[in-house]
């Protein structure tokens, strides 16, 4: 099989490897597509995402979809050729405190495909075959493609941010940062019942794609609205939060999804103690792309949100040009 590696900073390479064969409760899956994410590019441009840095070659990719091939020994929820997408991650088995119970993501520990966190690495799914567990799997219902289906990962990751913001009945929503994550984001509040919806970016194309999956109003993020209740914060970048907090409504919520830098940087937070501001942060998800997979089965269109596609064979160059590219670019994988 083929599969996208990378060896260290700017040096991305497509690469034959055995093909695999599942063990039991496995599935072999043929994998179709394929979502460039943030932390894909980053591996690719700089070794590293966040805290974690390459220490091996790593097969890339965790936002993927394709179809049954093989079953392991002991499967029977699934037949060859099913149209699946894939949760990534893998916690640890040591018990959460009570405190804790449910929130399977904030394991110690949590193995995670196309990622350098632990050594040894996790590869990912940027491959034509890949094994899986069967539990990892979601079935996509019938007239969900593998292209959309590739989404529902990201799409679970806004999900899960809007969970945080607590009840939206109807209420206004500001998503600061019009990236992918930032448009999901726009998305999925309106699938789960905000009112207005506004989005800020300083991209003008990024903000196209907002008001294409549903933001009611977009501004460049110098100007943003005021006295908003809800507020998501996408973009990741430190010199926005002033701004953005000086925009959130006296006793507002804010839901920080956007990766923030791991060095210190300034920033202007002084409004998070006067105006009493609610500031919590969103990391992946639980099993929110079960719901990702039925809003997808409602017809939610994210099909704005896909920039492009790209054969697995040109994936060394594309990958790291995604990272200036508005919206998400899909590699052809099989």
């Amino acid at each position: 099989m083929r599969a996208v590696v990378v060896h260290g900073p700017g040096d991305v390479r497509v690469e034959e490897r055995p093909d695999p064969s599942p063990g039991p409760g496995d599935v072999l899956v043929a994998m179709e597509w394929g979502g460039v994410c943030g932390s894909d590019i980053s591996y690719a441009l700089h070794g590293a995402s966040g805290t974690a840095v390459l220490r091996h070659p790593l097969v890339l990719g965790h936002e993927i979809a394709g179809r049954v091939a093989v079953l392991g020994e002991g499967v029977t929820s699934y037949a060859v050729g099913d149209a699946v997408t894939v949760h990534p991650a893998t916690p640890s088995d040591e018990p959460l405190p009570a405190r804790l119970m449910g929130r399977t993501n904030l394991h110690r520990e949590v193995r995670y495909l196309g990622s350098a966190a632990f050594d040894p690495h996790v590869d990912g799914g940027f491959s034509t075959y890949m094994v899986l567990r069967a539990s990892q799997l979601r079935a996509l219902p019938s007239g969900v493609g593998t292209q959309l289906g590739a989404l529902a990962e990201p799409l679970a990751v806004a999900l899960h941010a809007v969970g945080r913001l607590g009840p939206l009945d109807e209420r206004e929503v500001l998503v600061n940062g019009a990236g992918s994550i930032g448009c999901l984001v726009v998305a999925a509040v309106k699938a789960r019942g905000a009112g207005r919806v506004v989005a800020a970016d300083v991209n003008a194309a990024a903000l196209d794609q907002a008001r294409a999956l549903g933001a009611d109003e977009v501004f460049a993020s110098t100007e943003l609205p005021e006295d908003v209740e809800l507020v998501v914060e996408a973009s990741g970048v430190p010199d926005a939060l002033g701004p953005l907090l000086h925009a959130t409504a006296r006793g507002g919520t804010v839901v920080q999804v956007g990766n923030l830098p791991i060095s210190p940087t300034p920033a202007v937070l002084a409004d998070l103690v006067t105006r009493e501001i609610t500031w919590t942060g969103s990391y992946r998800f639980v099993d929110e792309i079960t719901e990702a997979v039925e809003l997808l089965a409602k017809g939610i269109d994210l099909s704005p949100l896909i920039a492009g596609t790209v054969d697995l064979d040109d994936a060394p160059a594309a990958i790291p040009a995604a990272g200036s590219t508005a919206g998400k670019v899909l590699l052809r994988l099989g």
